[in-house]
């Protein structure tokens, strides 16, 4: 069974900083891609930034230049720097891998999510 276990989340003023971590455990898998995703309150989940095996990286216009999202596959560790916090940035925020399971099967799973609240 595939586990994302996120941490890092918190309370900040505006123009602060989060580190959020998200840990990958699973048997006999091969991680992919993986990602942060956000979802607002009242408002649907939304792509943050990605980053391949390879280490490319894709980012939100929104949080382009303010936030970086980083993997150590030695760790199947992934995190997003997270700077210039704004208060539209408060969401519940999600990391997935996608990963090729032990039978060989494409898959993704998500971590249980972790609030980051920025006030004015």
């Amino acid at each position: 069974q595939v586990q994302l276990v996120e941490s890092g989340g918190g309370l900040v003023q505006a123009g602060g900083s989060l580190r959020l971590s998200c840990a990958v455990s699973g048997r006999n898998i091969i991680i992919d891609a993986m990602g942060w995703h956000r979802q607002p309150p009242g408002k649907q989940r939304e792509l943050v930034a990605t980053v391949t095996s390879g280490d490319a990286t894709s980012y939100a216009d929104s949080v382009k230049g303010r936030f970086t999202i980083s993997r150590v596959n030695t760790l199947n560790t992934v995190y997003l720097q997270m700077n210039s916090l704004k208060p539209e940035d408060t969401a519940a925020y999600y990391c997935n891998a996608d990963y090729i399971d032990e039978i060989g099967l494409p898959k993704r799973s998500w971590g249980q999510g972790t609030q980051v609240t920025v006030s004015s």
